[in-house]
């Protein structure tokens, strides 16, 4: 069983900046592709960002590019979003997911509970 377990959320203005961490435990995910997600009150969950196991292949949601980084720590089993220049319509529960494939997928089998991320204006 694979546990995730997501921090670093909180309320910023905007303008400022977030780092989202992502720590797994029950299992390495060093060969594995991660995403993060995000759902904001009455909206879907939308793909942020995703990386390929070596952290080196990535997508972003287009709005955040350029803004938003994901990067891995294989030896610390940790992902992480670092988040600049955020706006208000960044603001949504934010979600780290864990693929069980190498490549960037659309099916991820492993979701943690979540991390308010909150951008006054």
């Amino acid at each position: 069983q694979v546990q995730l377990v997501e921090s670093g959320g909180g309320l910023v203005q905007a303008g400022g900046s977030l780092r989202l961490s992502c720590a797994a435990s029950g299992r390495t995910l060093s060969r594995y592709a991660m995403g993060w997600f995000r759902q904001a009150p009455g909206k879907e969950r939308e793909a942020v960002a995703a990386c390929d196991w070596t952290g080196t292949v990535t997508n972003y949601l287009h709005s955040v590019k350029g803004r938003f980084t994901i990067s891995r720590d294989n030896a610390k089993n940790t992902v992480y979003l670092q988040m600049n220049s955020l706006k208000p319509e960044d603001t949504a529960i934010y979600y780290c997911a864990a693929s069980l494939r190498a490549v960037i997928s659309t099916v991820y089998e492993y979701w943690g509970q979540g991390t308010q991320v909150t951008v006054s204006s």
